[in-house]
């Protein structure tokens, strides 16, 4: 809770407000009891009706100047919680955009999702109650029960044992709801869970006709959650209960005090009127109390939730802004690299090393989990390798600023991922300095340009979730298109031409020779790498043969083999 009270701190003047105001209403109602006490003996029992009517006056005064002040402490509460609210979800997602890729799978996207939205409702929810609310109903039982002393101290001392009673009753139950509000939050982490999944891969779900599947896996979370969220509650709704009875208990032994010292003489109508209405009240501060320490449990365990992610630390790669800016010229080097997944104790990549010259293209083959994918994440700093060291024009790769080496780079992945807009949109995303001619050109160069002329919008035409009115081959040639204009000095294809037919993959490749990138390919097919300057072959992580087509071809038993089961392949394709 430290850091949100901090957040609150940048925000003083408003906060200042709304505290100051909230105590003006506190005082009102905490000199109302002791007004109309002095209505009734003064005025009602002595028959003065100008009394009634000069103290009557003052009442309404104040009420009214209460009720105002209400409606503005509420105004500035709401821009604090706002703001507070505002600033939180900022750096959240700020501190989120700083995490590696290996930081990110600390945290499940669906976890992340819940901190940036319920988790900040929840805490705006709980700075409102708190300016408002939460500081009133422990103030107003505090000078409440000093109050009723003031006015008769045998009567109060019966306030002065119940209070004290509830609260620390109160606190139990709070304090073990704590754990059960945190559950619940982390229950609601795994509903949103399986609610993405389903989401993300439905048109998957609908073809294998596993509706019936994701149903019975949504009702065993969402029943999950219900458990522990009725469990919270009921354990937090035994506080009132007992409170009430325990406040009404008391106010029945008062009132039967009360009418014996009213026989002897001890103790004024008003008085006990006065009490009676300074118990009440204590009540349902009480009361509110409860539900506010309620509204607290679930706050805190938000904060905390959110606390987790703003305390991670930086990546060094984003702390440190004082390294090499000089532009990138495109050569890389890769010595003796090595690369464990988090997750996995066998190598990705086993003591990679390579030379790749400026404007040079590099195909890598091999087989699935050979370390394809692994091997070209590790240059845009997605990943770091576990051993060894890459060197970007003869520069090790980590005394190079991140901003600039990523600016050098455009990755195509191998899963085709567009944003919702148009379609230049999403090619300008490359490169938002671009101009039309500029996305035009880039548009060519992935041969997809005729294909967006078809479209009643051209280049303004909307692209629907994900890309879901396009197909595969389209949406590989638009992410195509976005790495060409950025005009990178570094361009890596993570199999990014599979969708494509033979004669579109060759028009493509052939326009990638012309950009003069340093180009990386990762392929399935090795006539989609045949005309690069020199070819890796991986197997297991390891690189096990290198040089050009016709090197590999003459050279390498295991490159042999591939080449005549695919020139196979394609016979016997023609031939059906």
């Amino acid at each position: 809770m430290k850091r949100v009270l901090a957040y609150v701190f940048s925000y003083k003047k408003a906060t200042t407000i709304a505290l100051s105001l909230m105590l003006f209403e506190l005082m009102v109602e905490l000199v109302q009891p002791i007004i109309m006490a002095r209505i009734i003996d003064e005025g009602v029992v002595k028959q003065d009706l100008s009394m009634v009517m000069t103290w009557g006056s003052v009442l309404l005064g104040l009420s009214l100047l209460a009720f105002v002040g209400g409606i503005v402490s509420s105004f500035f509460a709401a821009e604090v919680s706002q703001g507070v609210g505002y600033d939180v979800r900022r750096d959240v997602y700020t501190k989120i955009q700083t995490f590696s890729t290996t930081r990110f799978q600390k945290f499940s996207t669906s976890s992340l999702i819940m901190r940036l939205t319920n988790d900040v409702t929840q805490i705006q929810g709980f700075v409102f109650m708190g300016l408002r609310i939460m500081l009133r109903a422990p103030l107003f039982i505090v000078f409440g029960v000093a109050m009723a002393f003031s006015i008769h101290t045998g009567l109060a001392t019966i306030l002065a044992i119940a209070v004290p009673t509830s609260i620390v009753v109160m606190l139990f139950i709070v304090s073990k709801g704590v754990l059960y509000f945190t559950k619940v939050q982390e229950k609601l982490d795994s509903v949103n869970s399986v609610i993405q999944e389903n989401l993300v891969g439905i048109r998957l779900i609908k073809a294998f006709n596993r509706g019936s599947y994701e149903e019975e896996r949504f009702n065993k979370e969402n029943q999950s959650l219900q458990a522990f969220n009725v469990k919270a509650l009921r354990f937090m709704e035994l506080a009132m209960p007992i409170i009430m009875l325990g406040m009404n208990s008391s106010l029945v032994i008062m009132l039967w005090f009360g009418a014996l010292e009213l026989n002897v003489g001890d103790a004024q109508p008003g008085e006990v009127v006065a009490l009676i209405n300074y118990g009440t009240r204590i009540l349902g501060s009480i009361g509110m109390f409860a539900f506010l320490m309620m509204n607290f449990t679930r706050g805190r365990a938000s904060a905390h939730r959110i606390d987790e992610v703003l305390r991670e630390e930086e990546d060094e790669e984003w702390s440190r802004k004082d390294k090499n800016r000089q532009p990138v010229e495109g050569a890389v080097d890769f010595q003796n690299v090595s690369f464990y997944y988090d997750s996995s104790s066998t190598p990705a990549l086993r003591n990679v090393t390579f030379h790749v010259n400026p404007g040079e293209t590099l195909g890598i083959l091999g087989e699935t989990g050979s370390g394809k994918s692994s091997l070209i994440q590790l240059i845009p700093r997605l990943f770091e390798p576990t051993s060894g060291e890459i060197f970007i024009d003869g520069k090790n790769m980590k005394d190079i600023e991140i901003d600039s080496l990523r600016l050098a780079i455009g990755l195509v992945p191998q899963e085709a991922h567009l944003f919702t807009g148009t379609i230049r949109d999403n090619i300008l995303w490359g490169n938002e300095r671009a101009t039309m001619d500029d996305i035009i050109q880039a548009a060519k160069a992935a041969n997809i340009h005729d294909f967006i002329m078809t479209l009643p919008e051209a280049y303004e035409t909307k692209i629907g979730q994900r890309g879901v009115n396009l197909s595969g081959g389209q949406k590989q040639r638009l992410s195509l298109a976005r790495a060409i204009v950025r005009r990178p000095k570094i361009l890596l294809l993570d199999d990014s031409t599979s969708a494509l037919d033979a004669n579109t993959e060759a028009s493509v490749l052939q326009a990638l020779k012309q950009m003069r990138s340093t180009t990386f390919i990762i392929a399935q097919k090795i006539s989609s790498v045949a005309d690069a300057d020199k070819i890796l072959l991986l197997n297991q992580g390891r690189v096990v043969a290198s040089g050009s087509h016709d090197e590999l071809l003459e050279q390498n038993a295991l490159y042999q083999s591939i080449y005549y089961s695919q020139v196979q392949e394609d016979v016997l394709q023609y031939d059906e």
